[in-house]
Protein backbone atom coordinates (compact mmCIF):
# COMPACT_ATOMS: atom_id res chain seq x y z
CA UNK A 1 0.00 0.00 0.00
CA UNK A 2 1.28 3.52 -1.24
CA UNK A 3 1.11 6.53 1.00
CA UNK A 4 0.13 9.25 -0.57
CA UNK A 5 -0.73 12.83 0.20
CA UNK A 6 -3.27 14.20 2.24
CA UNK A 7 -6.73 14.11 1.33
CA UNK A 8 -5.23 11.03 -1.25
CA UNK A 9 -4.55 8.30 1.39
CA UNK A 10 -3.62 4.68 0.08
CA UNK A 11 -4.07 2.76 -2.60
CA UNK A 12 -4.21 -0.86 -3.29
CA UNK A 13 -1.30 -1.74 -5.79
CA UNK A 14 -2.06 -0.83 -9.64
CA UNK A 15 -3.22 -3.06 -12.13
CA UNK A 16 -0.46 -2.59 -15.23
CA UNK A 17 1.62 -5.34 -15.63
CA UNK A 18 5.27 -4.33 -16.15
CA UNK A 19 6.54 -6.17 -19.16
CA UNK A 20 9.73 -8.08 -17.82
CA UNK A 21 11.42 -6.38 -21.20
CA UNK A 22 10.03 -3.02 -20.76
CA UNK A 23 13.35 -1.60 -20.65
CA UNK A 24 14.96 -2.78 -23.53
CA UNK A 25 11.68 -2.56 -25.79
CA UNK A 26 12.52 1.38 -25.24
CA UNK A 27 16.10 1.51 -25.52
CA UNK A 28 15.68 -0.46 -28.67
CA UNK A 29 13.28 2.31 -29.37
CA UNK A 30 15.15 5.32 -28.82
CA UNK A 31 18.37 3.55 -30.30
CA UNK A 32 16.68 3.10 -33.69
CA UNK A 33 15.35 6.88 -33.02
CA UNK A 34 18.71 8.24 -32.70
CA UNK A 35 20.32 6.75 -35.56
CA UNK A 36 18.64 9.29 -37.58
CA UNK A 37 19.54 12.70 -38.14
CA UNK A 38 17.74 15.26 -35.79
CA UNK A 39 17.95 17.89 -38.56
CA UNK A 40 17.22 20.48 -36.49
CA UNK A 41 15.67 23.37 -39.06
CA UNK A 42 14.18 26.75 -37.35
CA UNK A 43 12.62 29.52 -39.68
CA UNK A 44 11.26 32.71 -37.77
CA UNK A 45 7.21 33.18 -38.00
CA UNK A 46 5.42 36.66 -37.62
CA UNK A 47 3.22 36.98 -34.85
CA UNK A 48 1.18 39.95 -32.72
CA UNK A 49 3.41 39.20 -29.96
CA UNK A 50 6.06 41.42 -29.85
CA UNK A 51 7.60 40.91 -27.23
CA UNK A 52 8.32 37.51 -28.13
CA UNK A 53 9.87 35.80 -30.78
CA UNK A 54 8.85 32.57 -32.24
CA UNK A 55 10.15 29.70 -34.65
CA UNK A 56 8.73 27.08 -36.88
CA UNK A 57 10.97 24.32 -35.82
CA UNK A 58 11.33 20.55 -37.29
CA UNK A 59 13.06 17.93 -36.48
CA UNK A 60 13.33 14.40 -37.08
CA UNK A 61 10.99 11.82 -34.87
CA UNK A 62 10.03 8.82 -35.00
CA UNK A 63 10.77 6.60 -37.75
CA UNK A 64 12.59 9.75 -39.22
CA UNK A 65 8.83 11.65 -40.12
CA UNK A 66 9.56 15.67 -39.61
CA UNK A 67 8.01 16.53 -36.76
CA UNK A 68 6.82 20.55 -36.25
CA UNK A 69 7.23 22.55 -32.76
CA UNK A 70 6.86 26.29 -32.20
CA UNK A 71 9.65 27.35 -30.44
CA UNK A 72 9.44 30.51 -28.76
CA UNK A 73 11.64 32.86 -26.34
CA UNK A 74 11.47 36.47 -24.35
CA UNK A 75 12.91 38.75 -27.30
CA UNK A 76 14.75 40.89 -24.31
CA UNK A 77 16.56 37.69 -23.53
CA UNK A 78 18.25 37.48 -27.42
CA UNK A 79 21.90 35.58 -27.21
CA UNK A 80 21.44 34.04 -23.58
CA UNK A 81 21.15 30.92 -22.83
CA UNK A 82 18.43 30.10 -21.72
CA UNK A 83 16.45 26.65 -19.77
CA UNK A 84 13.83 25.34 -22.19
CA UNK A 85 10.59 23.95 -21.51
CA UNK A 86 9.10 21.61 -23.49
CA UNK A 87 5.71 21.15 -23.58
CA UNK A 88 3.41 18.01 -25.00
CA UNK A 89 -0.60 19.08 -25.77
CA UNK A 90 -3.56 17.19 -24.85
CA UNK A 91 -5.79 14.74 -26.45
CA UNK A 92 -7.03 16.57 -29.63
CA UNK A 93 -4.85 19.51 -29.50
CA UNK A 94 -1.67 20.40 -31.47
CA UNK A 95 0.73 23.54 -31.73
CA UNK A 96 -2.23 25.67 -32.52
CA UNK A 97 -1.23 29.32 -33.74
CA UNK A 98 1.75 31.05 -32.96
CA UNK A 99 1.34 33.12 -30.20
CA UNK A 100 -1.24 31.38 -29.18
CA UNK A 101 0.26 29.88 -25.93
CA UNK A 102 2.65 32.27 -24.60
CA UNK A 103 2.69 32.40 -21.20
CA UNK A 104 5.72 30.11 -20.74
CA UNK A 105 8.44 32.29 -22.76
CA UNK A 106 6.51 35.31 -21.27
CA UNK A 107 8.20 33.95 -17.78
CA UNK A 108 11.67 34.47 -18.93
CA UNK A 109 12.07 30.58 -20.52
CA UNK A 110 12.48 29.17 -24.09
CA UNK A 111 9.40 27.08 -24.88
CA UNK A 112 9.10 24.32 -27.29
CA UNK A 113 5.58 23.52 -27.84
CA UNK A 114 5.22 20.31 -29.64
CA UNK A 115 2.88 19.67 -32.53
CA UNK A 116 1.31 16.50 -31.74
CA UNK A 117 1.43 13.93 -34.79
CA UNK A 118 -2.32 12.99 -36.50
CA UNK A 119 -3.95 15.38 -34.34
CA UNK A 120 -4.55 19.10 -34.05
CA UNK A 121 -8.58 17.71 -34.81
CA UNK A 122 -10.20 19.40 -32.15
CA UNK A 123 -10.58 22.11 -29.63
CA UNK A 124 -9.84 24.77 -31.34
CA UNK A 125 -6.34 24.09 -32.38
CA UNK A 126 -4.51 23.15 -35.52
CA UNK A 127 -2.03 20.80 -35.99
CA UNK A 128 1.10 20.72 -38.87
CA UNK A 129 2.79 17.01 -38.37
CA UNK A 130 0.66 13.94 -40.06
CA UNK A 131 1.40 10.53 -38.61
CA UNK A 132 2.83 8.74 -41.81
CA UNK A 133 2.45 5.23 -40.41
CA UNK A 134 -1.16 5.43 -39.08
CA UNK A 135 -3.04 2.99 -41.55
CA UNK A 136 -7.01 2.93 -40.80
CA UNK A 137 -7.51 3.75 -37.10
CA UNK A 138 -9.16 1.05 -35.64
CA UNK A 139 -11.83 3.47 -34.14
CA UNK A 140 -12.05 7.09 -34.68
CA UNK A 141 -9.35 9.09 -32.58
CA UNK A 142 -5.77 7.96 -31.89
CA UNK A 143 -6.27 5.77 -29.05
CA UNK A 144 -6.31 2.83 -30.57
CA UNK A 145 -4.36 3.27 -33.44
CA UNK A 146 -2.06 0.22 -33.92
CA UNK A 147 -2.74 -0.93 -30.55
CA UNK A 148 -2.52 -4.72 -31.62
CA UNK A 149 0.96 -4.80 -31.46
CA UNK A 150 3.93 -2.79 -29.33
CA UNK A 151 5.60 -1.86 -32.61
CA UNK A 152 2.77 -0.46 -34.28
CA UNK A 153 0.94 1.09 -31.42
CA UNK A 154 0.73 4.97 -31.94
CA UNK A 155 1.85 5.79 -28.35
CA UNK A 156 4.76 4.83 -29.17
CA UNK A 157 5.49 6.93 -32.00
CA UNK A 158 4.23 10.15 -30.14
CA UNK A 159 6.79 9.55 -27.14
CA UNK A 160 9.94 8.74 -28.84
CA UNK A 161 8.45 12.43 -30.95
CA UNK A 162 8.76 13.97 -26.84
CA UNK A 163 12.21 12.59 -26.44
CA UNK A 164 13.33 13.72 -30.13
CA UNK A 165 12.01 16.96 -28.97
CA UNK A 166 14.24 17.14 -26.02
CA UNK A 167 16.81 16.35 -27.90
CA UNK A 168 15.93 19.17 -30.28
CA UNK A 169 16.25 21.75 -28.03
CA UNK A 170 19.33 20.18 -26.88
CA UNK A 171 21.02 21.29 -30.23
CA UNK A 172 20.33 24.45 -29.71
CA UNK A 173 23.31 27.09 -29.15
CA UNK A 174 20.89 29.37 -27.10
CA UNK A 175 19.42 26.44 -25.09
CA UNK A 176 21.19 25.93 -22.07
CA UNK A 177 21.11 22.36 -22.82
CA UNK A 178 21.20 21.35 -18.49
CA UNK A 179 18.13 22.99 -17.98
CA UNK A 180 15.65 21.09 -19.73
CA UNK A 181 12.14 20.45 -18.26
CA UNK A 182 9.17 18.95 -19.40
CA UNK A 183 5.14 19.54 -19.00
CA UNK A 184 1.92 18.20 -19.76
CA UNK A 185 -1.68 18.44 -19.39
CA UNK A 186 -3.32 14.67 -19.86
CA UNK A 187 -2.25 13.32 -22.92
CA UNK A 188 0.69 15.71 -22.74
CA UNK A 189 0.83 14.54 -18.58
CA UNK A 190 1.17 10.81 -19.65
CA UNK A 191 3.80 12.07 -22.25
CA UNK A 192 5.57 13.66 -20.30
CA UNK A 193 6.17 10.83 -17.57
CA UNK A 194 7.09 8.83 -20.18
CA UNK A 195 9.60 11.60 -21.27
CA UNK A 196 10.89 11.90 -17.59
CA UNK A 197 11.18 7.79 -17.60
CA UNK A 198 13.30 7.77 -20.65
CA UNK A 199 15.51 10.79 -19.95
CA UNK A 200 17.35 10.62 -17.45
CA UNK A 201 18.89 13.81 -16.73
CA UNK A 202 15.73 16.40 -16.73
CA UNK A 203 15.79 19.21 -14.28
CA UNK A 204 12.43 18.39 -13.53
CA UNK A 205 8.69 17.52 -15.29
CA UNK A 206 5.15 19.20 -14.47
CA UNK A 207 2.52 16.30 -14.62
CA UNK A 208 -1.27 17.50 -14.63
CA UNK A 209 -4.38 15.25 -14.44
CA UNK A 210 -2.60 12.44 -16.51
CA UNK A 211 -3.92 10.56 -19.35
CA UNK A 212 -2.36 7.04 -19.72
CA UNK A 213 -2.22 5.90 -16.00
CA UNK A 214 -3.02 2.59 -14.66
CA UNK A 215 -4.78 2.26 -18.16
CA UNK A 216 -6.71 -1.44 -17.58
CA UNK A 217 -8.35 0.24 -14.15
CA UNK A 218 -9.01 3.52 -15.27
CA UNK A 219 -10.64 2.72 -18.50
CA UNK A 220 -13.20 1.08 -16.87
CA UNK A 221 -14.58 4.24 -14.72
CA UNK A 222 -13.27 6.93 -17.45
CA UNK A 223 -16.44 9.15 -18.40
CA UNK A 224 -16.30 9.96 -22.29
CA UNK A 225 -13.69 10.36 -24.64
CA UNK A 226 -10.96 9.29 -24.86
CA UNK A 227 -11.06 6.21 -23.04
CA UNK A 228 -14.29 5.33 -24.94
CA UNK A 229 -12.16 4.74 -27.77
CA UNK A 230 -10.70 1.95 -26.16
CA UNK A 231 -14.29 0.72 -24.45
CA UNK A 232 -15.46 0.77 -27.97
CA UNK A 233 -13.09 -0.95 -29.68
CA UNK A 234 -13.04 -4.22 -27.19
CA UNK A 235 -16.60 -4.27 -26.99
CA UNK A 236 -16.21 -5.38 -30.16
CA UNK A 237 -12.97 -7.56 -30.51
CA UNK A 238 -13.36 -9.17 -27.75
CA UNK A 239 -10.69 -11.82 -27.98
CA UNK A 240 -8.12 -8.74 -28.23
CA UNK A 241 -8.02 -7.43 -24.76
CA UNK A 242 -5.11 -9.50 -23.22
CA UNK A 243 -3.00 -7.98 -26.41
CA UNK A 244 -3.97 -5.09 -26.19
CA UNK A 245 -3.45 -4.48 -22.73
CA UNK A 246 -0.15 -5.87 -23.28
CA UNK A 247 0.53 -2.98 -25.33
CA UNK A 248 -0.42 -0.40 -23.45
CA UNK A 249 1.77 -1.66 -20.39
CA UNK A 250 4.76 -0.42 -22.55
CA UNK A 251 3.17 3.43 -22.33
CA UNK A 252 1.87 3.37 -18.88
CA UNK A 253 2.77 6.20 -17.01
CA UNK A 254 2.99 4.13 -13.90
CA UNK A 255 5.84 1.71 -15.39
CA UNK A 256 7.72 5.04 -16.77
CA UNK A 257 7.37 6.71 -13.28
CA UNK A 258 8.98 3.44 -11.53
CA UNK A 259 11.90 5.06 -13.71
CA UNK A 260 11.52 8.94 -13.81
CA UNK A 261 13.75 10.44 -11.16
CA UNK A 262 13.32 14.41 -12.01
CA UNK A 263 11.77 16.50 -9.54
CA UNK A 264 8.37 17.12 -10.55
CA UNK A 265 5.32 19.12 -9.81
CA UNK A 266 1.72 17.21 -9.76
CA UNK A 267 -1.73 18.45 -10.22
CA UNK A 268 -4.74 16.22 -9.60
CA UNK A 269 -8.76 17.32 -9.15
CA UNK A 270 -10.35 14.77 -7.66
CA UNK A 271 -13.69 14.77 -9.29
CA UNK A 272 -11.93 13.99 -12.45
CA UNK A 273 -14.50 11.63 -14.90
CA UNK A 274 -12.34 12.34 -17.65
CA UNK A 275 -8.98 10.65 -16.46
CA UNK A 276 -10.16 9.31 -13.11
CA UNK A 277 -7.53 10.56 -9.89
CA UNK A 278 -6.63 7.25 -9.47
CA UNK A 279 -4.67 6.94 -12.42
CA UNK A 280 -2.62 9.88 -11.89
CA UNK A 281 -2.52 8.80 -8.25
CA UNK A 282 -1.21 5.30 -8.93
CA UNK A 283 1.33 7.47 -11.30
CA UNK A 284 2.38 9.58 -8.33
CA UNK A 285 3.16 6.80 -5.63
CA UNK A 286 5.59 4.85 -8.19
CA UNK A 287 7.21 8.10 -9.24
CA UNK A 288 10.92 7.57 -8.40
CA UNK A 289 11.43 11.36 -8.08
CA UNK A 290 10.38 13.79 -5.59
CA UNK A 291 7.25 15.36 -5.96
CA UNK A 292 5.26 18.40 -4.96
CA UNK A 293 1.45 17.42 -5.63
CA UNK A 294 -1.35 20.37 -6.20
CA UNK A 295 -4.52 18.76 -5.24
CA UNK A 296 -8.05 20.80 -6.24
CA UNK A 297 -10.85 18.65 -4.36
CA UNK A 298 -13.66 20.28 -5.98
CA UNK A 299 -12.32 20.51 -9.77
CA UNK A 300 -13.26 17.52 -12.26
CA UNK A 301 -10.08 17.45 -15.51
CA UNK A 302 -9.98 20.83 -15.89
CA UNK A 303 -8.03 20.20 -12.32
CA UNK A 304 -6.13 24.37 -11.14
CA UNK A 305 -6.30 26.04 -14.92
CA UNK A 306 -4.37 29.19 -14.63
CA UNK A 307 -4.14 28.64 -10.68
CA UNK A 308 -1.96 25.80 -11.66
CA UNK A 309 -0.15 27.55 -14.26
CA UNK A 310 1.11 30.52 -12.20
CA UNK A 311 2.01 27.56 -9.71
CA UNK A 312 4.08 25.62 -12.26
CA UNK A 313 5.58 28.91 -13.33
CA UNK A 314 6.74 29.47 -9.80
CA UNK A 315 8.03 26.26 -9.33
CA UNK A 316 10.14 26.47 -12.73
CA UNK A 317 11.72 29.62 -11.58
CA UNK A 318 12.58 28.13 -8.00
CA UNK A 319 13.73 24.58 -9.49
CA UNK A 320 16.42 27.70 -11.80
CA UNK A 321 16.82 29.47 -8.71
CA UNK A 322 18.23 26.05 -7.05
CA UNK A 323 21.03 25.88 -9.82
CA UNK A 324 23.44 28.44 -9.94
CA UNK A 325 23.90 29.46 -14.38
CA UNK A 326 19.75 29.19 -14.49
Amino acid sequence: MALLPSPLGTLPPATVIEPVDFDSFWARTLLAARTVDLAVQRSAVEQPLTEIHYWDLTFSGFGGNRVHAWLSRPASQDGRSLPCVVQIPGYGRGRGLAGENPLVAAAGFAHLLLDVRGQGFGYGTGGDTPDPDAGAPETPGVVTRGITSRETYYYRRLIVDAVRGVDAVRALPDIDSDRVFVMGNSQGGGVALAVAGLVPDLLGVTVSVPFLCDIPAVYQVAQGEPYAELARYLAVRRDGREQVLQTLAYVDGVNHARRAHAPSLWALGLRDTCCPTVGGQQALAAYAGTADVEIYPDNGHEAGEFHFVRRQLEWLRERCASTPTC
